[in-house]
């Protein structure tokens, strides 16, 4: 499932990260390429665990646990402390697939690659290209959202970054590894849960129906969790 997560940041967090990050030195991408990624990636990166993108990740990580739409689609057990990187003057990031397994340079956090997140850090109309590039079994999706918005998608997924012609691409990335492991049980955790949401809307939080519901919600996320 891609799902498109509108405003994670509002205008202002955004305008304050980036002055940040903006003003940190910056390294090249492949610091932490895996093998088959480094021969594909072209882009700068702030070094992880760095101060700017700890104080920036800090931000990040505040407000996705605030956002109810991504709780309820990637039911997040850990979330990859979030890396930043920089694409222009035709950078890119050739067709990859991210590491089954993600763990920080200081060994604190290890985790299962479950879900890819891209939060846009720069307006669409600010560089030309840069487009993700996702590819799943209905063909290749091009992602490019207004600073501040967030794609999630499967990790598993092929995907890539389109050549950066015109300006700077600035993004912040990171990994999810879910409660649910597999993405087609995650997907219909989330359908129900929009469903009930909606419903209960109409018919009101005490109604028979919308508990018996709510519960059966509930027993299949007890069944396929992992905790």
């Amino acid at each position: 499932m891609m799902l498109h997560i509108p405003d994670v940041l509002t205008k202002a967090q955004v305008a304050e990260l980036r002055a940040t990050i903006d003003a940190a030195d910056w390294v090249d991408g492949n610091e932490t390429s895996g093998a088959q990624s480094a021969l594909a990636k072209r882009n700068a990166q702030l070094p992880e665990g760095s101060p700017a993108a700890v104080a920036a990740g800090e931000t990040i990580l505040d407000a996705l646990a605030r956002n109810p739409l991504f709780v309820a689609a990637a039911l997040p057990q850990v979330v990859f402390p979030p890396l930043f990187n920089r694409y222009a003057g035709g950078e890119a990031f050739g067709l990859h697939v991210d590491n089954s397994i993600r763990q920080s340079r200081n060994g604190r956090t290890r985790i299962r690659s479950d879900l890819s997140a891209t939060l846009f850090l720069t307006e669409p109309e600010e560089y030309d290209g840069g487009e993700l590039v996702v590819e799943d079994t209905f063909g290749a999706h091009e992602v490019k959202l207004p600073a501040g918005d967030m794609i999630l998608y499967p990790a598993s997924s092929l995907h890539q970054v389109t050549p950066v012609t015109r300006g700077a691409r600035v993004s912040s990335f990171f990994w999810v590894q879910s409660l649910v492991r597999e993405d087609a049980r995650r997907e219909l955790l989330f359908q129900m849960d929009v469903a009930i949401q909606q419903l209960g809307g109409k018919v009101g939080r005490d109604a028979p129906e919308l508990i018996a519901l709510t519960g059966t919600y509930h027993n299949l996320l007890r069944m396929w969790a992992e905790v």
